[in-house]
């Protein structure tokens, strides 16, 4: 079978932990089984060199977590990866890993064994450890999701046509581990209900009126927290506020994301970054994706033989 999952932007500015956006940038895993046992790992493109190529490989890991969670096992399994999305950089690299696995696993069930859409994003959110990135790989699009008696859930928000989403992608890798640590135990109350109100508009402004998204990205949770761990970032990202645009650090960062309002601005928001790099004298340290909206989320393709 071949699975197809995007990137994800999470958090984008006041949605920490709750808000995540599907891109058009895709890792794609070729999974054969076989009844002979033993495991055998490709890999190309991002990770190449260093992710392992045995049973203790994220993908494989979780297909043979998620059989076994229905009581069958797989003897036999090779796995090709082509990893596109950068690892490290808050574009959601673990959660596709994580999502390749479910639903490759989900695949090799009976047909009445297999998980739902709702067990597939609680599964998923259990084993990522939160639901903001997995559920818009999974749904693709914009995500809410949160967690209730236990029970990740999960809805899709629409998503405004002219949104462009540029990344700026530096070298350096950040661990999500490593930037929840830099978070505070607590927050004001008058920041939680800043934060409340702009997570509110940021959905209005996604869905119907893009031109509010540089008022609707303004966090007041996490960011500001972390920008001492990601001061190219951080900076950079309020280069591109300090224009108009909305921009944010993407996850935990540290791509900085711009949700752009149209082909002009997302020119403008790549001039401007590529003349904020210029005088850094960091270009060469940074890449600059200009993705689009996925909107249809994970793909599974099965071939039989």
């Amino acid at each position: 079978m071949t699975v197809r999952v995007p990137a994800t932007s999470a958090n984008l500015g006041p949605g920490f932990d709750s808000l995540g956006l599907a891109v058009g940038l895709y890792d794609t895993v070729r999974v054969r089984t076989s009844a002979e046992p033993g495991t055998t790992v490709s890999i190309s493109g991002e990770g190449a060199a260093t992710l392992p190529t045995d049973d203790t490989h994220l993908v494989v890991r979780t297909i043979r977590e998620t059989v076994a969670s229905a009581g069958f096992s797989v003897p036999g399994l090779q796995l090709e990866a082509q990893n596109v999305i950068p690892h490290g950089r808050g574009l959601g690299s673990s959660a596709s890993a994580i999502v390749s696995g479910v639903l490759a696993g989900n695949a090799l069930l009976p047909a009445e064994q297999r998980l739902d859409a709702a067990a597939l994003l609680d599964l998923c959110s259990r084993l990522e450890g939160h639901p903001d990135n997995v559920a818009p790989a999974l749904a693709g699009g914009l995500a809410i999701s949160w967690e209730e008696d236990g029970i990740f859930r999960s809805v899709s928000a629409p998503v405004h046509g002219e949104i462009i989403p540029v990344a700026a992608v530096p070298a350096t890798e950040l661990s999500t581990e490593s930037a929840r640590g830099l978070l505070p135990g607590e927050v004001p109350h008058a920041a939680a209900a800043a934060n409340s109100g702009r997570a509110a508009l940021l959905i209005h402004a996604l869905g119907t009126e893009p031109a509010l998204l540089p008022e609707g990205t303004v966090d007041f949770l996490h960011q500001e927290y972390r920008a001492a761990a990601m001061a190219p970032s951080a900076a950079l990202m309020l280069h591109l506020r300090k224009h108009g645009i909305a921009a944010v650090i993407s996850g935990a960062g540290p791509t900085v994301m711009a949700l752009a309002n149209g082909e002009a601005q997302a020119e403008q928001a790549e001039r401007l970054i590529a003349s904020h790099l210029a005088a850094a004298k960091t270009a060469d340290f940074w890449r600059v994706l200009r993705l689009s909206v996925d909107r249809v989320g994970a793909r599974v393709e099965e071939h039989q033989r």
